[in-house]
């Protein structure tokens, strides 16, 4: 019962918030990030009171871990369903281009900048394996928001559809990045053993593994779910198979085991859920005929969940993280050198694939927002060095004070680009129950 009323409160809270931001003209997914900051455990969690909000410290426990889990599926298969070939034939060769040149132009600003902050530093208090770690991370960028704000605002051209493309790519080349990164932070220290076999396994096989295993099974899945659909007719029904089948990819995606070759040489083999998921929905989108239709439906079911979701995510952000002097440092130098890498990168990747002017010039800033993917590369960090390593406690706090400003700040930058870009139509931002009682509106859907 406890957790039905807390997440209820956590709805309630959230779709308050959104009504405020917008009297302030802010995205809907800010005040949902702001609202869980709220009813989290460094606000109205201090009154300790069951079910009025999140209490405890750890609010990715497992009780709410599902809904986390669930969204960023649905999410990723949302963005999948935008690589349709048709468009990809405009935008495909660009968004490659863009998608893969920023991100790997990101880590090698914040890498720079942070390398020689380690030095001016020290390495006591901020140790190498840290900032090349962070340089990798800095690179991930949050499909969530960008998504929630493109939905919301109906937002139309040549950035957005640059944009999604784009921020699907960020994923499978922040995974590359990480997986590299983190396998070299791992050999510099006792951490993951000196195996030299090892250090290659981590470093140049098991991230091109989990991609590929991952691109494969969304894609079996794929063409399992269409097949399947084909049975079924009526709307609500296929409804229910996509649902089933983004769970199902969700939980497959989640299976990892190793393999043992000696003692201290092991592959680790396992999925992403958001590249599992991507691929699942760019495959259906690409052999269903109806397949728009159904993604209509299914943003109308999913909407709670990316509520609850942002929401949870604005609760899990520490605002302890200012009071330490250090991190404060570190994360300033991170967050401004990685907006510098996301604005310069797009816009040189951009003029070299020969993009369209609006897209040199706005799709940097768009790719602002970061969270879940950097919280969960931050996640591995943490579990592989230990919560009282200082690399854990490091690039966990300043991916926590980076993702605090980001998804606050992202999600409205996101949507002033996107209306500089003129991709946005205010007339489209009407809701329903005005044109119920204005007959002289347009009934356009939305």
């Amino acid at each position: 019962m406890e957790i039905l009323f807390t997440l209820s409160v956590a709805l309630f809270a959230g779709l308050l918030l959104s009504r405020l931001a917008k009297l302030v003209n802010l995205p809907a997914v800010t005040a949902y990030l702001i609202a869980g900051v709220l009813i989290g455990p460094f606000v109205l969690g201090q009154f300790n009171v069951s079910g009025l909000g999140f209490i405890d410290s750890d609010i990715t426990g497992e009780k709410f871990k599902l809904i986390s889990n669930v969204a960023l599926g649905f999410i990723a298969f949302s963005i999948g369903n935008e690589f349709r070939l048709k468009d990809l034939k405009q935008f495909g060769k660009q968004a490659t281009i863009i998608g893969i040149l920023q991100a790997v132009f990101t880590t090698i600003v914040v890498d720079i900048a942070l390398i020689g902050l380690h030095f001016i530093m020290g390495e006591e208090r901020f140790p190498l394996q840290a900032a090349i770690i962070l340089g990798a991370i800095a690179s991930a960028t949050a499909p969530a928001a960008t998504l929630m704000v493109v939905k919301q605002y109906k937002a139309h051209g040549p950035v957005t559809k640059t944009l999604l493309p784009v921020v699907a790519l960020d994923d499978a080349v922040g995974l590359v990045l990480f997986a590299i990164s983190f396998g070299v932070a791992k050999s510099m220290s006792a951490v993951g053993g000196a195996n030299p076999w090892q250090v290659i396994i981590s470093v140049a096989i098991e991230p091109i593994l989990e991609v590929l295993l991952s691109l494969l099974l969304g894609a079996l899945m794929g063409f399992v779910f269409n097949f399947i659909e084909r049975f079924f007719h009526s709307r609500s029904k296929r409804l229910a198979v996509s649902v089933a089948f983004v769970f199902l990819t969700v939980a497959i995606s989640m299976i990892k085991f190793s393999i043992h070759f000696t003692d201290d040489v092991s592959l680790h083999v396992g999925f992403s859920s958001l590249l599992s998921c991507m691929m699942l929905g760019t495959i259906f989108c690409n052999i269903c005929d109806f397949s728009a239709e159904l993604m209509d439906r299914l943003d109308r079911w999913t909407a709670p969940i990316y509520v609850l979701f942002f929401v949870i995510s604005g609760a899990e952000l520490k605002l302890s993280v200012f009071t330490h002097w250090v991190f404060v440092v570190i994360g300033v130098v991170y967050i401004l050198f990685r907006c510098l890498g996301k604005y310069f990168g797009a816009r040189i990747s951009a003029d070299i694939s020969k993009a369209d002017p609006s897209v040199r010039k706005f799709l940097g800033i768009t790719l602002f927002p970061q969270a879940g993917v950097a919280l969960g590369m931050a996640a591995i960090v943490t579990d592989t060095f230990g919560k009282a390593h200082p690399v854990a406690e490091i690039v966990l706090n300043i991916v926590l004070f980076s993702v605090l400003v980001y998804e606050i700040v992202g999600p409205f930058l996101t949507k002033l680009s996107l209306e500089k870009a003129g991709e946005i139509d205010k007339t489209k931002k009407i809701s329903n129950r005005i044109r119920h009682h204005d007959k002289t509106v347009p009934t356009t859907k939305i």
